[in-house]
């Protein structure tokens, strides 16, 4: 507990992000090369899809990511609004971005797949349209964020805007499950054992904590930025700034 009390300050969570940055960053790069390499190389073709599958190894790290982070920037957002903790303010502010890359990053490679697989690029399908929504809450988030000068009542007032999102999450997973849609259904996440083959499961599991590493690698630094940006004024930035932190 003491642990957490002490780097929910920035003063001490600043260094702390900046020793974890070169071992994310380092992970992030080995895991890349590792799940790429094996996904496009090494896994067979689908017996089906043929080499169109590969796709997969990063539209659905990218999708799993999209919901990832966006439960990561609703959660800080309400710890921030209901214990006025700052760094879960900059948690929430620094992940939007990023949810927003990956959900966009999810929408392209689907719409890539889409078009040979279903003859069009996008359809009104129930999983398309929701993770499209929460690529428009993202978006929201930091329109409203960046429309408001007041940084208390801009965080404040993007927070209920992340709480209230959070409903679109278990819409987006169970969407294929309550309603007839072109979607695959769930061949990874869901009940029992996935039921896509061992030598394409492995290189996308890699691939998923690659981007989760990538994320916490990207977040990391953005908080920093973040954190210096909002504690200018004090003295243990002064003292970074002028080379004695």
């Amino acid at each position: 507990m003491n642990f957490f009390h002490k780097y929910s300050s920035p003063k001490h969570f600043y260094p702390l992000a900046g020793r974890l940055i070169p071992w994310f960053g380092a992970i992030t790069a080995v895991l890349m090369m590792v799940g790429l390499y094996w996904g496009l190389v090494i896994a067979p073709p689908d017996y089906q899809q043929g080499d169109s599958y590969r796709i997969m190894f990063v539209h659905v790290p990218s999708a799993w990511m999209s919901l990832f982070v966006y439960v990561v920037m609703a959660v800080g957002a309400a710890i921030s609004f209901i214990w006025n903790i700052k760094l879960a303010d900059v948690l929430a502010a620094s992940s939007a971005p990023l949810g927003a890359s990956f959900t966009l990053i999810a929408l392209v490679t689907g719409s890539l797949w889409g078009k040979p697989m279903w003859g069009t690029w996008w359809v009104w399908d129930a999983r398309l349209t929701s993770e499209l929504i929460l690529f428009f809450l993202y978006v929201g988030y930091m329109a409203l964020r960046a429309s408001i000068d007041d940084p208390r009542r801009a965080g404040q007032s993007s927070a209920i805007l992340a709480m209230v999102g959070i409903v679109n999450i278990p819409i987006i997973h169970f969407s294929v499950d309550w309603w007839h849609t072109l979607h695959q259904p769930a061949s990874v996440m869901k009940l029992g054992a996935p039921t896509i083959y061992i030598t394409m499961l492995i290189p996308l599991i890699i691939m998923a904590i690659a981007f989760q590493m990538f994320y916490f690698t990207v977040l990391l630094v953005r908080m920093r930025n973040e954190i210096l940006e909002r504690e200018k004024h004090t003295g243990w930035v002064a003292d970074i700034v002028d080379g004695r932190g």
